[in-house]
Parts: structure tokens; sequence; C-alpha cells
């Protein structure tokens, strides 16, 4: 590195050299060069020097020549030298400021998470009221699935939201993500229908420890000591409220534990095999839910099955009467 700086760096001497220098030496900023290996580079307006910021070694990315005019028209060039950090690939940004695009984006993704929470407590409270009045898990987490892929399926019709474009190739590698996600919305919802929606919850709360585990013993990843000891409060925590749930039940409580499971290999193969596909978020979760209503239909009539389905909902008509349908 040091021969290409030094090679570099004499080409520039002899271009600084080549200039006829019509003002006194006094006043020329050339004369009061001095170049080294690792040149400091001043920040005009902060008066930083790059020398206090970073003391990694500095590659030179580029070398070009340009003129500038002075008042007697004659063009003088001059050599810039353009420096990166060795083990980054763009220039160096001395002055980084945050943008008001930045913090809106920051304040958008909060409503995001906000709205997620809220709507996740009503969609818990309702299901919960559902299976009820209508033990039939299989047949509900169905339904779930079947109005979702409804809704956007509308959405395209009416261009609300723009159809993705996708391929074989892209359903080939979503159906192993759509698996686990049947998985783990059957096993959440059996669990809701034998427990506590809280319980059930609880329970699920545990899924960042699953992910740290899988990832460590399938994948081979390694997390720092503060990740392994953060998951000591997640854990004790489940295992405190299953040790003292009044209503526990065995069903209930290894659905939620499969649901754990079944959702943290959807997000690892929904990051391994999705990745640099140019799919949207939402469009994305629209295709999963289509796939996985695909997917569920046939178990759930092989598991519950019509007959029992109609007497069931005859049960729930004679217990809370039409709003059962609301």
């Amino acid at each position: 590195m040091n021969n290409t700086m030094m090679s570099s760096l004499n080409q520039s001497k002899l271009a600084f050299t080549s200039l006829t220098n019509p003002i006194p030496r006094k006043h020329s900023s050339f004369s009061a060069l001095k170049f080294s290996p690792l040149p400091i580079i001043q920040n005009s307006q902060k008066g930083l020097s790059f020398d206090k910021i970073s003391q990694k070694p500095l590659h030179i990315s580029s070398i070009e020549s340009f003129s500038f005019s002075r008042k007697t028209q004659q063009e003088k060039p001059v050599t810039v030298c353009n420096a990166y950090e060795a083990d980054r690939s763009s220039p160096l940004d001395i002055n980084i400021e945050l943008s008001d695009e930045h913090a809106a984006q920051k304040i958008k993704i909060g409503l995001y998470f906000a709205t997620w929470w809220a709507l996740n407590v009503v969609f818990n409270i309702y299901n919960k009221k559902v299976l009820n009045a209508f033990p039939y898990p299989w047949l509900t987490s169905t339904l779930s699935l079947a109005c979702g892929s409804l809704m956007m399926l509308i959405s395209w019709a009416t261009r609300i939201a723009d159809a993705p474009k996708t391929d074989f190739e892209f359903w080939k590698t979503l159906f192993p993500v759509a698996v686990a996600h049947t998985i783990g919305h059957v096993a959440a919802t059996v669990s809701m229908s034998k427990v506590a929606v809280s319980f059930t919850h609880i329970i699920k709360s545990g899924e960042p420890a699953f992910s740290v585990l899988v990832s460590k013993f399938l994948l081979g990843e390694t997390f720092p000591l503060p990740v392994y000891l953060s998951l000591l409060p997640i854990i004790g925590g489940c295992a405190l409220s299953a040790a003292t749930e009044l209503n526990f039940n065995m069903t209930g409580f290894m659905g939620a534990m499969i649901s754990n499971l079944a959702f943290v290999f959807r997000n690892i193969f929904s990051k391994k095999g999705m990745s640099g596909k140019s799919v949207s978020g939402m469009n994305y979760y629209a295709c999963l839910s289509m796939l996985s209503l695909l997917i569920l239909t046939p178990f759930a009539i092989a598991v519950e099955g019509p007959q029992m389905w109609a007497a069931g909902w005859q049960n729930a008509l004679a217990q809370i009467g039409p709003n059962f349908v609301w």
C-alpha cells in the first residue's frame, strides 16, 4: 500500500512542480505542502483533522486532474486525490447529520409497531371468543388465512395495492416458509383454544430464546454474552408462568412451544431464501397467507371435517345467537 501511495504522491508532486507560479512564493499554498504516508485531511468547516477521527490505513482510490481559470484565462492542471479507509468501500463522510427524513422514518416505524400491537390485541380477544363458542381451531385458522387472502385479492383487483410480479421460482422458494408459517399459525390457535390468551402469549414471548438457540446449534451462529444473558429472564418468566398457571393444559402449552419453533424456522427460511426478491413486505405476507391457505385447507378437512363444523355451528348459534357471525 505504501508503494502505491508514494508513487501516486510522486505523480502529484510532478504535477505541482510543473506549474508556472506567478504569485509570490509566500502566498503559494503548494509550497507549504508536505506529504507523508498518512496525510492529514482537514475539514474546512469544523477544523477537525482526519487523523483524529480515524487511525485506519488509507487507500488512494483515484487521482484525477481538472483545470481552473485565473484572471489571465490560463488553465492550470491540479491533481485531486481521493482517499478511502482500508475496510470501507465508500468515501468518508466527516460531517454526518441526521436528516428530517430519518427522524420521520423512525416515527413511521414506531407507528407501525403500535398499530400491529393494538390490532393483535383485538385479534386475540375475538379469536378467543370464537374458540369459546366454536372450539375448532383448525377451521378458525383456515378462515383467518382465507379472510386475509380475500382482502388482498380485492386490494389488487381494485388497484388499492399494486399486485406483485412473481414467478414459479418465487413460489418454490416461498413454500418452506409457508409450511413453517402454517404450523406456527395452527399451533398458536390450538393453544389459544385450550388455555387463556395471556398464558399462550407468555409462552410465545419465549420466541427470541428459540431464535438464538436454533441459530446457535443448527446454523452455527455465535452471539455476544449479553445476548445469552438477556434470555435468562425470558426463559425464567415462561417457566414460572407455566408452573403457576391455574388452568394449565399440556396441549395448550405444547401448542405455544411448537408455534415458537415454527415461527423461528419461518424467519430463517424467509431470510435465507427470499433475500433479493423484489416483492414488498405487504405483498410478501399476502402471498405467504395464500400459500399457507392452500396447504392448511386439506389438513383442516382431514382433522375436523365438515360434519364436526356443522354440529359446532348449530351449537354456537344456540348459545350466542346470530351475533356469533359478527
